[in-house]
């Protein structure tokens, strides 16, 4: 067993959408207790099962652990293995989904397929963040649409089916020219294995097409296949306009699931294969990229400002904060990517606590607008302190995981770029001022509306939900090193890699153009 962990892991959740497609029958209260039961069941032994993975993980061994390779299919290769970045993903992706299935409790239509499609979602955003192929990456990358679009579109609010068609399409579109990458790269290397190609080195020498120059060569046009990709996936500005709309569209566990878990693979695409693969191409695009992050995250904190939908203001606030990941990333220190990482974890669960926040109310009183609300404290007491922790996690209230991350970042980018590092910081400014309104709209002042004077505080089931989120805020607040000793380590060696491949190249640049 200990050989197959990350298998386990990763396929536990696909069995269990197997037998409860073949095996449960009717949609009565019955089946949908059944089928509800059996998903929480299996997320909850998937995460139980990680902990063996977390518990044998070394992390001062940078280099891929549990590796489990075979013989696929058309001569393609399984292969699987985590470091310290890919393995709290992992652990992420397994703490967070028995959540989101206790949080679909009162789901009552089409529970069954409901629960299929999320237990299919879970194995293939694990498989993403454990695979050590190139293809089976992809494979994995592409397939998780799937599910998240039926998600969307059957279960999502009445412009559902636009929202999920916009969220497929952009997300789909984005990596076509991952795949075309993905074949250029084998044709290079010989090969699909993703250690393998972390050592090769694809040429950066000029290259020429339709008499514009590319610096950077081959390096240059890989990077940015594998940009489009995981730019739209992240998202970055300007590809970002696909995110709100999916969220005020989809149900509760959608939008956690997509925020908290999902927008992490772009981020990860960049640190597993921007980064390591493509760092001269990733050294030319880097402040380019840094300025379209200042870009989103002041334009979005912006907008954040003039919402009337709790989530879509939420949406536009997972936006701004993943700015501040792609400027760590891109900053390419350890500060800057520790902070990174360690806010992509702090976002996996603050940004899903405010959307089940949303969801609390949601479910009472059917609207997200912030219009419909307002002195709920006064009716709902733990719910407005629950909400006001993680408003102020968002904000990056010290103490809080969310300031962790930030200074981090902000420390990393000031390093490379003061400007950036300046603008960007006025991002923590309008996080304040929007995440301060809403709170002050929906939650303080007189209890005036009729419709409101009704509402019921959270019931034991949603105080047991956000216990866990709470815990893991607080804690990685107070104690980053619990989360940062893991992929320390690692982002070590990434950046290290990373300078040494640019001083190997340098000299030799220097010699071409003296010739």
């Amino acid at each position: 067993m200990e050989q197959s962990l990350l298998s386990i892991v990763t396929f536990l959740p696909l069995v269990a959408a197997v037998i409860m497609a073949l095996f449960l029958r009717g949609d009565d209260a019955a089946a949908q207790l059944g089928a509800k039961r059996l998903a929480l069941f299996a997320t909850a032994a998937t995460f139980i099962v990680s902990l063996f993975i977390l518990f044998q993980f070394d992390p001062a061994n940078t280099g891929f652990q549990m590796v489990e390779e075979s013989e696929w299919v058309m001569g393609l290769t399984y292969k699987v293995g985590v470091d310290g970045i890919a393995v709290l993903f992992v652990m992420l992706t397994t703490f967070l989904m028995p959540l989101v299935i206790a949080a679909c409790w009162q789901v009552d239509h089409r529970v069954k397929e409901y629960m299929v499609a999320l237990l299919v979602l879970e194995s293939l955003m694990i498989g993403v963040f454990v695979a050590l192929d190139l293809v089976l990456f992809y494979l994995f990358f592409e397939a998780g649409l799937i599910p998240m679009f039926l998600i969307i579109g059957i279960w999502g609010g009445k412009d559902r089916i636009y929202a999920a068609f916009k969220f497929f399409l952009y997300t789909f579109l984005g990596s076509v020219l991952m795949l075309v990458a993905l074949v250029v790269m084998f044709v290079d290397a010989g090969t699909t294995d993703i250690p393998t190609l972390l050592t090769h080195e694809f040429s950066a020498s000029p290259v020429s097409i339709l008499g514009w120059t590319i610096t950077g060569g081959l390096q240059t046009l890989l990077w940015v296949a594998f940009f489009a990709s995981f730019a739209v996936k992240l998202p970055m500005w300007p590809v970002h306009t696909w995110l709100p709309d999916a969220h005020v569209q989809a149900p509760t566990a959608g939008s956690v699931v997509l925020a908290s878990i999902l927008l992490k693979m772009g981020g990860y695409g960049f640190l597993r294969f921007s980064l390591p693969m493509f760092p001269i191409a990733s050294d030319l695009m880097g402040p380019f990229v840094m300025w379209l992050s200042v870009i989103a995250i002041i334009y979005t904190s912006l907008v954040a400002l003039v919402q009337e939908d709790m989530k879509k203001l939420i949406a536009y606030s997972s936006i701004a904060h993943m700015g501040f990941v792609t400027m760590g990333i891109f900053a390419a220190n350890q500060q800057g990517v520790d902070g990174a990482i360690f806010q992509m974890v702090s976002h996996g669960f603050v940004a899903g606590a405010l959307f089940l926040c949303v969801g609390v109310v949601y479910d009472r009183m059917h609207t997200r607008e912030i219009d419909a609300y307002g002195g709920l404290a006064s009716r709902m007491p733990a719910y407005a302190l629950v909400f006001m922790l993680f408003t102020m996690a968002n904000v990056g209230l010290p103490g809080t995981s969310g300031f962790v991350g930030e200074l981090l970042v902000l420390i990393g980018v000031f390093q490379v770029n003061t400007w950036i590092a300046v603008l960007g910081a006025t991002g923590v400014v309008l996080s304040a001022s929007y995440a301060l309104w809403l709170y002050r709209r929906v939650m303080l002042g007189d209890l005036i509306k009729e419709s409101l004077k009704s509402i019921t505080d959270m019931t034991p089931r949603e105080k047991w939900i956000f216990a866990p989120l709470i815990a893991m805020t607080i804690l990685l607040g107070v104690y980053p090193s619990l989360a940062i000793d893991v992929f320390g380590p690692s982002v070590e060696n990434l950046v290290q890699n990373y300078h040494l491949a640019l001083e190997h190249v340098v000299p030799e640049a220097a010699v071409a153009a003296s010739n």
